[in-house]
């Protein structure tokens, strides 16, 4: 099949470009049918693509000129043969936003300014898609509907049924969920449904070319509401996204669409968590074919992901629609320590992410993205950095330390913590939950907050199952 596919676009590109090219590589799809090769003619590179449903074809064509029409940063189409399957288009390169969000993790160990910059530039053109490029747009060629309507809504319900809840499997009952799913769907078509939703809106879908999003993969687009795409981006398997980060995203978004569209904010709200929800569901859907179905592995790690998304929207939901089988579902499937493991090495074990800081920068970030944890106000301990022999001390430094150890104040201090720590911690190793923060405010994060981070920090030292990442975030600035 690979061997036709390059054949027929080999044959295009000739035709295209008036020579063959020289080197054809193929490139991964594992979420479709889809095949990619990326052809090279010595100055030349495009991304050829090999697809046999042709109805699939024409929607990306056709929305992919009506977008560069309207000045969004789309690829470019070189070439077309609708009746051999292919067609060629801008190569975009292999930066996504994924891979930036990974790399900017793996060194900084946090999310960055600069990814929330990046992430702000996506927010700032998605209206652009959903209002901008809707009102003229001909949503007759959208496939495989050209509305996201009570069907399609459905599709995504039953998947999720049929290829999570029956696979992994949770136990419900089946005419009480069907009756949630219909009470569901009624309430979100209650929103305003006249925008373009692309429908696969994240991360892995938006390129980072020429230090700007450019973005793909919005065949499967067609008429909805504004909620579900934001939903898609912002609750992305993996990427982890601390959940302050997202509340302040989803305020952004909210802000930069009604410079298009007339929306009110409590009105958006509304309908917003019950879009994450479906569109979580159906993610959980894709990651049960893919990962228990078919036995592609890497999706399984997708699914622990999934759960703790899942948890974070039902701490922030509270829909105004009754879903009692869907709740006992959902509460399954977050109690069950099986799926918060799925796909993770055995034996990962509980990462205490342990700060120091000073109130005056605010609080540090929760690199886990799970938004659990404690902050200590250490402002209540007597401050060592008023006395002038340790003003330019730290709590790391043994006189500072030493004078701490003196104050029975500092003692019950961290007696408190460490036993509120301690039962947390004995909690997540329960749950198999992978991540805790822990952080320890002052004034100048210098001193008390140095020294109680490093108290505990000892304190968990060796504890079987706990790995400690211990920072002091006005050191490291310093």
């Amino acid at each position: 099949m690979n061997r036709d596919a390059q054949d027929r676009l080999v044959r295009l590109f000739h035709h295209t470009f008036g020579r063959a090219p020289v080197r054809i590589a193929s490139l991964g799809a594992d979420g479709s049918s889809r095949k990619y090769f990326r052809l090279a003619d010595g100055g030349r590179t495009v991304i050829g693509t090999a697809n046999d449903d042709r109805r699939e074809n024409v929607a990306f064509l056709s929305l992919s000129r009506h977008f560069r029409r309207h000045g969004l940063p789309v690829p470019e189409i070189f070439a077309e043969d609708l009746e051999q399957g292919v067609y060629l288009q801008q190569d975009l390169g292999d930066e996504t936003l994924f891979s930036q969000v990974a790399a900017a993790r793996a060194q900084e160990g946090t999310f960055s300014d600069r990814l929330v910059a990046m992430y702000r530039q996506v927010l700032d053109d998605l209206p652009r898609f959903q209002v901008t490029a809707a009102a003229d747009l001909d949503f007759s060629v959208c496939y495989p509907r050209s509305r996201f309507d009570a069907q399609s809504i459905r599709w995504d319900l039953n998947y999720f049924k049929y290829h999570f809840l029956k696979l992994v499997p949770v136990d419900f009952d089946e005419q009480a969920l069907e009756n949630d799913f219909e009470r569901l769907t009624a309430f979100l078509l209650e929103a305003d449904t006249r925008y373009f939703l692309y429908r696969d809106f994240q991360s892995r879908n938006i390129m980072w070319h020429e230090g700007r999003p450019h973005y793909i993969d919005y065949q499967g687009g067609r008429q909805g509401a504004l909620q579900y795409d934001v939903a898609s981006l912002l609750q992305d398997a993996k990427t982890e996204i601390p959940w302050e980060i997202r509340d302040e995203f989803l305020d952004y978004y909210i802000a930069a669409a009604g410079e298009y569209a007339p929306l009110r904010r409590d009105a958006f709200l509304a309908h917003y968590y019950g879009y994450a929800l479906v569109r979580l569901m159906q993610a959980l859907g894709a990651y049960g074919y893919r990962g228990l179905y078919e036995g592609k592995s890497h999706f399984l790690t997708s699914i622990s992901h999934g759960v703790r998304n899942l948890e974070g929207l039902l701490v922030r939901a509270g829909l105004p629609v009754d879903l009692p089988e869907l709740n006992r579902a959902w509460s399954r499937i977050v109690d069950n320590p099986a799926l918060r493991r799925m796909g993770k090495v055995s034996g990962e074990g509980l990462t205490v992410h342990l700060w120091s800081f000073s109130y005056h920068k605010g609080l540090p970030r929760d690199p886990s993205g799970n938004g659990g944890g404690f902050v200590f106000d250490c402002r209540i301990v007597k401050n060592p950095g008023r006395i002038p022999k340790y003003a330019d001390l730290t709590g790391k430094d043994a006189p500072v330390a030493a004078f701490l150890d003196e104050l029975e104040e500092a003692r019950s201090f961290l007696g408190d913590a460490q036993t509120m720590v301690d039962r947390a911690v004995d909690h997540h190793l329960r749950r198999e939950f992978t991540d805790l923060t822990v952080a320890f405010g002052c004034t100048g994060g210098q001193h008390r907050s140095v020294y109680f981070a490093e108290r505990l920090a000892a304190h968990l030292a060796g504890r079987q199952g706990v790995v400690v990442r211990l920072r002091h975030r006005e050191q490291e600035d310093s």
